[in-house]
C-alpha cells in the first residue's frame, strides 16, 4: 500500500515540476519575444497607414516609405489644435480612452458608433509630398455586428474629400461583413465627399447600389450585400469621426491653411 502511495505521490511531483518547468520557459519566452512583437505590430501599423494613403506597394521597405512621407501629430480633437510636449509615436488612444482624466465620456445622442467614450487626443498622420501637405490619414473605430472596428480613413488636403479607408482589425463574419476587406468596396470610397457646399455632414454607406446619375452619389457608398448592421455600422462611426465630435475642427484647420 505503501508503495502505492509513493506512486502517487511521485507522479503528482513530476507533474507540479513539469508544469513549473513549462510556466518558466512560456513567461521567459514571451518576455523576450515581447521586442519582436511589439516591433511587427509597429511595423504593421505603418503598413495600413500606408495603404490608406495609397503609398503602399507589395515589397516595399515600409519604415523607409513611412519616414519618407508621413509625419504623425497628437491632436485635441476639441479644437483641432497640435498638443505639443507630447510624443505621438507613445501616444496610445485606445488605452487613454479608459483612463478617468484623460477620456470623454460621449452623450448617447452623439455615440453613433457606440464607443461610449473616447480619449481627449487622437494621432494623425500628415502625409507631405514635396513639403507640402497631401493629406492626412486618420484612425476610426466602432461597432460593426460582432466587433469593434478599427481602421484609418484618409482624407485630401482639402479637408473633404476621402482618399482611401481600410481596416486593420474586426471580427466580421468573412464573406458578409467581413466584406470591408474587399479591394473593390474600398476602392469605392475614393474621391467621396464628406460635407456638402454648405458644410452639412454627408458622407454615408447606403443600402444597396449608389444610383450614380444622382447628384448626391458624391456621398455615397455601396452597402455591404447580406451585412446591413456592418454596413451601417461603418456608416456611423465614419460619420462620427470626420464629423463634429471626430476630426471635423481639425479638417476646418487645414482647410483654412490650404
Amino acid at each position: 500500500m505503501s508503495q502505492g502511495k509513493d506512486t502517487v505521490q511521485r507522479t503528482i511531483i513530476i507533474a507540479a515540476a513539469l508544469s513549473l518547468v513549462c510556466s518558466v520557459i512560456v513567461s521567459v519566452a514571451a518576455v523576450q519575444l515581447r521586442p519582436i512583437q511589439d516591433k511587427n505590430k509597429a511595423l504593421d501599423k505603418k503598413k495600413n497607414i500606408l495603404m490608406a494613403a495609397s503609398l503602399y506597394e507589395e515589397g516595399a521597405q515600409v519604415d523607409e516609405v513611412f519616414k519618407q512621407y508621413v509625419v504623425p501629430k497628437l491632436l485635441n480633437l476639441a479644437d483641432g489644435s497640435y498638443v505639443e510636449g507630447q510624443d505621438p509615436n507613445e501616444y496610445d488612444q485606445y488605452k487613454e480612452a479608459k483612463n478617468p482624466s484623460e477620456r470623454l465620456v460621449l452623450d448617447p445622442k452623439v455615440d453613433v458608433a457606440g464607443l461610449r467614450m473616447i480619449a481627449r487626443y487622437a494621432v494623425v498622420y500628415e502625409v507631405k509630398k514635396e513639403g507640402e501637405l497631401d493629406q492626412v490619414v486618420v484612425p476610426i473605430h466602432g461597432k460593426g455586428l460582432w466587433s469593434t472596428l478599427y481602421g484609418f480613413v484618409s482624407v485630401d488636403s482639402d479637408g473633404n474629400t476621402i482618399k482611401g479607408l481600410g481596416y486593420y482589425d474586426h471580427g466580421e463574419t468573412p464573406g458578409l461583413g467581413g466584406e470591408v476587406d474587399n479591394p473593390k468596396w474600398k476602392a469605392s470610397w475614393n474621391g467621396k465627399k464628406i460635407n456638402d457646399n454648405s458644410g452639412q455632414l454627408q458622407i454615408e454607406v447606403i443600402k444597396g447600389q449608389v444610383d450614380l446619375a444622382r447628384e448626391d452619389a458624391q456621398y455615397q457608398v455601396d452597402g455591404l450585400s447580406g451585412a446591413t448592421i456592418t454596413a451601417r455600422g461603418v456608416s456611423y462611426m465614419v460619420q462620427f469621426w470626420l464629423g463634429e465630435n471626430g476630426f471635423k475642427q481639425y479638417f476646418d484647420r487645414i482647410k483654412k491653411n490650404s
